[in-house]
């Protein structure tokens, strides 16, 4: 029975963490890159290739799963290449240079876009 009340109140603590975090709240920490800033540097990207195309894109959300060691240099972005085989179009965000981990020298996240509606 106490086993079971223990479950209980873990599983909806969990819970309430999950519901309270976000894109939003997931910002940079000294050791990860927050989603927030990979979102944003797409969507400046995206504003650019906007405001010179003919074409207007919106961007999505970055998959939430993706956990990656803070960026020691500026990002850069760019179209994800078709050669990567990805399905819809996206942008590449990318971090030449990682700080120093014992995961990845440098990484890269493909951030989402659709067109906007016309």
């Amino acid at each position: 029975m106490l086993r079971s009340t223990l479950l209980t109140a873990t599983l909806s603590a969990c819970a309430l963490c999950l519901a309270s975090w976000s894109i939003e709240t997931d910002r940079s920490t000294e050791d990860t890159h927050g989603l927030f800033e990979i979102r944003e540097e797409a969507r400046r990207f995206i504003s650019q290739e906007n405001a010179k195309e003919q074409q207007q894109w919106d961007v999505l959300e970055p998959n939430l799963k993706i956990l990656v060691p803070r960026c020691a240099v500026p990002l850069e972005t760019q179209w994800t290449p078709k050669s990567y085989g990805r399905s819809k179009p996206s942008v590449m965000v990318i971090c030449t240079a990682a700080v120093p981990n014992a995961v990845m020298r440098r990484w890269d996240v493909h951030v989402p876009v659709e067109r906007k509606p016309n």
